[in-house]
């Protein structure tokens, strides 16, 4: 598997990037593929099925000037900013039998991260997420195509709860295991720094080989006429 460690000037161009390495992965067959991120300021980032007005606090991002985003993939509305380490898999379905069906596969992934961290009471919990002490740690979603699918997965490691709680409003629909809490009282973090992260992901998935080669010009394009439009983060 390759590794890429890139995070790009604006968040659109880093969701544009996951989108333009999955349909590139379909495309070609180019292979599997990790890439780590991490965005250096706050943006609310929506999942592709997400009603905007049921779940971001419009109004404190705008004085904020926070961006909120559309990604491809599905899965709830997050905050991204320093603490957050974003993890974006290129995985081949076809070959790994295991990720054939959407639960199936958010089992043996959300498996394969307790197993990258071995710390005591970490577990997966709900559809997607990890839980350390009954905090959420990690939220993670898909997008899939015929054969390959994009797997966004965040890690929080010293992320500020108070971003969500200020930015985002209580979701629609929620784990069991969150009990009504607030987002300040439902975030929490891993005891961990973001290189023993990014080290313990690249050992699980061996993800060792050299960065894949991606044409920026396409993806400042998808960027520009996809992720950064209006049209796109309010289809819904």
């Amino acid at each position: 598997m390759r590794f890429l460690n890139c995070t790009l000037e604006t968040p659109a161009q880093d969701l544009a990037l996951d989108e333009w390495l999955l349909l590139q992965a379909e495309k070609t067959a180019a292979g599997e593929c990790l890439r780590v991120w991490e965005r250096p300021i706050p943006a609310v980032i929506l999942g592709s099925g997400c009603r905007l007005v049921e779940e971001v606090n419009e109004q404190n991002c705008l004085a904020d000037s926070v961006p909120i985003l559309r990604r491809s993939s599905g899965g709830g509305t997050v905050v991204l900013g320093p603490g957050c380490l974003l993890f974006s898999l290129i995985l081949d379905a076809e070959a790994r039998e295991e990720l054939g069906s959407i639960r199936g596969s958010y089992c043996v992934i959300m498996q394969s991260l307790v197993r990258a961290l071995p710390l005591p009471g970490l577990s997966h919990d709900g559809i997607s997420d990890l839980e350390l002490e009954g905090r959420k740690v990690s939220g993670n979603s898909q997008q899939r195509k015929r054969r390959f699918l994009l797997h966004h997965g965040t890690l929080l490691y010293r992320l500020d709860p108070g971003l969500a709680q200020k930015y985002l409003l209580h979701p629609p629909r929620e784990p069991s295991y969150r009990k009504g809490r607030d987002h300040g009282e439902f975030l929490g973090n891993l005891p961990l720094e973001k290189g023993q992260l990014v080290g313990k992901l690249q050992e699980e998935w061996q993800a060792l080989e050299s960065a894949p080669e991606w044409n920026r010009d396409e993806v400042i394009y998808l960027a520009k006429e996809k992720y950064a439009l209006e049209s796109w983060t309010r289809r819904r």
